[in-house]
């Protein structure tokens, strides 16, 4: 399996997933330039240099692993509540992914997910959130910074049903990093089992199921993405 984005350097990731063997159709990667990502690509290139502002901390490849080292020393919370134009469901991240773990709830904090959307939806296999074609979420992942995070695939965790599991960067990336902006959710009964080993399974939905399963059954254009937009409203980090 293997993830396609728009390229990195625009600070815009869309991403798709390739199937194994004899996947599907739908299960097959959208090219850049099949897909509204080239919208968030031509906003983040517009931006200014000094849309961070003096002074502001921003990641980057070389100071990410070690700020998110630190920011997981003694963080307690495991939950996030995502809420959505169709209702909300509840995530547990797992603790022994320390790295996919605070990056999420980093994010979550920074407001980062917030007016998202699910972007692309595949029917009975996964739904994705963590993009928007709109500039806001182009600005947002500028001050936020660009960066990548190393693979975690060996704790025991599998793309069961529930997995929330982060996509990897295809370009000039060996080494399957994961894209840190972007997660996908997992509704395949009993599970997804050809993503083990590729990807980062980082927590799992305990909650509110019934709502994931509702975004995947919506109507979708040929790119997979829905044709209504559901939009993630806040993410909030639960103590």
């Amino acid at each position: 399996m293997t993830f396609s984005r728009c390229a990195f350097a625009s600070g815009i990731l869309l991403l798709g997933i390739l199937g194994c063997g004899q996947q599907s159709k739908e299960n097959t990667p959208k090219t850049p330039e099949e897909s509204t990502g080239a919208v968030l690509e031509q906003a983040a290139d517009s931006l200014p240099a000094e849309e961070a502002g003096p002074g502001k901390f921003v990641l980057t490849e070389d100071n990410a692993i070690d700020f998110f080292f630190n920011y997981q020393k003694g963080l307690r919370e495991n939950k996030v509540r995502i809420t959505t134009t169709m209702g909300s469901f509840t995530i547990q991240l797992y603790d022994n992914v320390p790295y996919h773990k605070s990056n999420f709830i980093y994010l979550a904090r920074q407001h980062y997910f917030d007016s998202t959307m699910f972007h692309r939806v595949v029917r009975d296999f996964i739904i994705q959130g963590g993009n928007a074609d709109n500039v806001k979420t182009a600005r947002k992942r500028s001050e936020i910074g660009r960066y990548l995070l190393p693979p975690d695939t060996r704790k025991g965790h599998r793309h069961d049903r529930g997995t929330v599991s982060m996509p990897s960067s295809e370009m000039d990336n060996p080494h399957m990093l994961a894209s840190p902006y972007e997660f996908f959710i997992v509704v395949t009964r009993p599970g997804s089992y050809h993503l083990d080993g590729d990807y980062t399974p980082f927590g799992k939905v305990i909650e509110g199921m019934d709502v994931v399963d509702a975004i995947n059954q919506v109507a979708t254009d040929d790119g997979e993405w829905p044709m209504k937009n559901i939009y993630i409203l806040r993410a909030e980090v639960l103590n």
